[in-house]
């Protein structure tokens, strides 16, 4: 018989080499997370709380922090119309992306003929580059030659301006209707709804396939049933789909408002901020103030600026953990 210590030593070792197999596998992932995200990340903090013009100058501290949050301040005022031409970009995107989305999966999942033709269709504006497919779009909402003016000139609208559009939605509305609208109620500038149309155009096939994967983990059976019961199928959408589904759309809608706060290329592409700042969201603004402001101390605001609005985006989440969490209904 084996005596007690030595399986207890036999144990220890087994499990120390399943641990450190274990390790080995996520080398790789932890070594490239490190270089390429935390050690950045260290970076850019110690950079939040120096002066950097074209090289180190000094230990700024929270000089950074308290120039941004100044109310008096002109980085302040900055950064606030940043902040609302973001939010205004996510409530433009977001639900519509989820909306579309949802119907999308809805209509592939009961069986559509040439489904997988759809599914290839709608998801290849996902795989493919941003950058590129941004470039055909500024060509299509090009005020002169664009195709969309074509489309509109059809119907017999006028030509729009598109990306080089500054005022409001809603005033732009007005003012075909003969109606004055003032500045604080002008809406999103057209150009930031013609950047959203892209983004729109561009995310639904991914979230079509998340919506599609929470569609079917759902039982056939508990349809059947209710049909049985004599269920009508909007009481089957409002009873059996939703509630189910709802952790899929939280998911969704999580994933979707962190990625549209954080989007940059498009907009970068599409207008560059433009016109009269009505399209600078905060990523475009610290992206401009870190890499075109260096003599004026840029390195260290735009830092300054990356973190506090990381601390904005944990905040929103926890917003939405905290009362769209409650919603949702684990089965």
């Amino acid at each position: 018989m084996i005596p007690t210590n030595i399986r207890v030593a036999t144990r220890r070792r087994r499990i120390f080499l399943e641990h450190l197999e274990a390790y080995l596998f996520l080398a790789p992932a932890l070594i490239l997370i490190g270089l390429f995200h935390v050690l950045p990340g260290i970076s850019a903090f110690v950079m939040s709380l120096t002066r950097w013009g074209v090289i180190y100058e000094r230990w700024a501290w929270l000089e950074n922090y308290a120039a941004i949050l100044d109310p008096s301040g002109a980085r302040f005022g900055e950064f606030v119309n940043a902040l609302g031409v973001t939010l205004w970009y996510v409530l433009l995107t977001v639900p519509v992306e989820m909306v579309i989305a949802l119907i999308v999966a809805f209509a592939l999942y009961q069986g559509t003929r040439w489904r997988g033709a759809y599914r290839v269709v709608y998801f290849m504006p996902y795989i493919t580059s941003v950058v590129a497919a941004a470039t055909i779009f500024e060509w299509m909402f090009d005020a002169n030659f664009g195709f969309l003016n074509y489309v509109l000139g059809l119907v017999g609208i006028g030509s729009q301006a598109w990306l080089r559009e500054p005022r409001g939605i809603f005033q732009m509305i007005g003012s075909a209707f003969g109606a004055g609208v003032p500045d604080s109620l002008a809406g999103p500038s057209l150009s930031l709804v013609a950047v959203s149309i892209f983004t729109i155009w561009h995310f639904i096939g991914f979230q079509t396939v998340i919506f599609l994967a929470g569609l079917t983990n759902i039982s056939r059976e508990l349809y059947e049933a209710a049909r049985i019961d004599g269920a009508g199928e909007r009481q089957i959408l409002r009873r059996i789909t939703l509630p189910l589904l709802s952790p899929t759309l939280f998911f969704v809608g999580i994933i979707a408002t962190v990625g549209a706060m954080r989007s940059f290329s498009q907009i970068y592409v599409l207008t560059n901020g433009g016109p009269l700042d009505t399209t600078r969201t905060v990523p475009l603004l610290i992206f401009h103030t870190f890499f075109e402001r260096t003599a004026v101390n840029g390195i260290g605001l735009g830092a300054a600026m990356s973190f506090i609005f990381v601390l904005i985006i944990i905040a929103i989440t926890l917003f939405q953990f905290r009362v769209l969490g409650r919603r949702v209904f684990y089965g």
